[in-house]
């Protein structure tokens, strides 16, 4: 019979199946950071049991640190406990951990496959929603809940029921100025934030192969925005040729037997779906949204919708200030974020560093640009990007979830207007009553240097005669 790519990993990683139940199902890597782990680590204690298999474990401290001033004590008291905890049950039970002033400290997601640590085939999961990014390699990867950290860091395995498969083809070539963020945004504005409810997503089609990993990472990152509990992408050399330049990835003969396998890692010929969907490439635009949710979304050049009948419209457009059938193409932006587990690789960094060159931020724009790894960080400085922002007017920070939520410093002031890369935008996700517009790195850096919402000089020029119709 012929299987998904998710059926060929699910299958190969259940332990037992009860009858008209869940299965129990093997974790081959987890991932850890400073906020969902104290409790489950405070849960074996008092169960008296051990971490079973710390050598699959891999953490790090991201959500509540600093981007600026690395080198000094954590300000926030109860940022500083969390981290400190994370550093004494790391120790204790003999997990790896890369704690600030790391050179390979980062987001949890950013690090774990630029290091090799993430691989095609794995099952992975980690305490944060946005775990499967790991799915762009060929992976089962997805978020769990604080007790389920505490089960896996016990067990190795979960209770789990399996989900419904999804595949979403995209074919044909991007437009210029159209990147990866501005697809998954189309995607999830077309089916809304509950339109993959229950299912695990395969991206598939000729737009998706020729993406980076990079970008296929940014799509993954999204899929739970949609409802999915997780999205993947088949390996293919992309996917090898990324590994091999990895620090810890296999090595040598390892690494062509894997390889080997990786090419099975495929969905079959006719395997069934319980639900597909298509979309052309060239119907997709830079996108932004509107609303309080990843799902309010449209193309740059389109207006804010109307329909007075829609209370959570109406309620949405209240909290960000605005009207039904504005365009918001022109509007004026107090802030710019360029990062989070979504947008803070070395190819966004390099997009953002590509616009902005021998421009000027605008003055009352306040920006900004966090990378999400110290391998990152030091990557945008042997190329010079963080001297080309710093001419800008735009100093480059330190690694960090940053703005993507209001758990750090990094939080945007109420009332204000934040273009940003990350992935939610819902009610104070960045602060207390600040306003949030998701896009890509190309439409955000362009947004810091015009002050308002713009995007990629080509799509301006492509689309202007809907930009002349919107300013009238």
């Amino acid at each position: 019979m012929s299987k998904t790519l998710f059926d060929k990993l699910w299958d190969s990683h259940v332990v037992k199946t009860f009858d008209n139940g869940p299965s129990v199902f093997y974790i081959d890597r987890h991932y850890i950071h400073e906020v969902t782990s104290p409790q489950a680590f405070q849960g074996l204690e008092e169960k008296g049991l051990k971490v079973f298999r710390p050598e699959q474990i891999i953490a790090t401290a991201d959500h509540n640190v600093p981007t600026l001033n690395q080198d000094q004590p954590i300000k926030d008291p109860l940022s500083a406990n969390q981290v400190s905890m994370l550093t004494e049950n790391c120790a204790k039970h003999g997990i790896k951990y890369y704690p600030l002033g790391s050179e390979y400290q980062g987001i949890v997601h950013v690090i774990g496959p630029e290091m090799g640590f993430t691989l095609p085939g794995m099952t992975i999961v980690c305490g944060d929603s946005h775990t499967s990014t790991h799915g762009a390699f060929g992976c089962i990867a997805f978020g769990i809940g604080t007790s389920q950290v505490e089960q896996v860091l016990a067990s190795q395995c979960l209770m789990l029921s399996k989900p419904k498969t999804m595949r979403i083809n995209v074919n044909g070539t991007l437009k210029a100025g159209v990147l990866s963020k501005d697809v998954i945004l189309h995607i999830i504005a077309k089916l809304g934030t509950g339109g993959a409810t229950g299912h695990f997503v395969e991206y598939a089609g000729s737009t998706f192969e020729a993406m980076s990993m990079e970008e296929r990472m940014t799509v993954c990152n999204m899929s739970i925005e949609m409802g999915a509990r997780g999205g993947l992408v088949a390996p293919d050399q992309t996917t090898f040729d990324y590994i091999a330049a990895t620090p810890y990835g296999p090595k040598g003969e390892d690494f062509d037997k894997s390889v080997e396998y990786w090419k099975t890692l495929k969905s079959d010929d006719n395997a069934p779906f319980d639900k597909e969907i298509h979309i052309d490439a060239s119907d997709i635009e830079p996108m932004i949204t509107y609303g309080t949710n990843p799902g309010m979304g449209i193309n740059i050049f389109q207006a804010v919708p109307t329909d007075e009948q829609d209370q959570e419209l109406k309620k949405s457009l209240n909290y960000m200030g605005l009207e039904p059938g504005e365009s918001l193409l022109g509007k004026q932006v107090d802030y710019v974020f360029i990062g989070s587990c979504t947008n803070s690789r070395i190819e966004d960094l390099r997009i953002a560093a590509e616009y902005v060159k021998g421009k000027q931020k605008a003055d009352h724009v306040t920006c900004w640009i966090v990378p999400g790894s110290k391998q990152v960080e030091k990557q945008a400085m042997e190329e010079g990007l963080d001297t080309i922002f710093q001419n800008a007017g735009i100093r480059m920070r330190q690694p960090g979830c940053s703005a993507c939520l209001a758990m750090n410093e990094d939080k945007i002031p109420e009332g204000k207007l934040c273009v940003s890369t990350s992935n939610r935008n819902f009610e104070g996700r960045q602060g207390q009553g600040a306003r949030t517009i998701l896009a890509s790195p190309l439409t955000a850096i362009a947004a810091a240097v015009h002050g308002k919402i713009w995007t990629a000089d080509e799509a301006i020029a492509r689309n202007q005669s809907s930009v002349e119709s919107l300013s009238s």
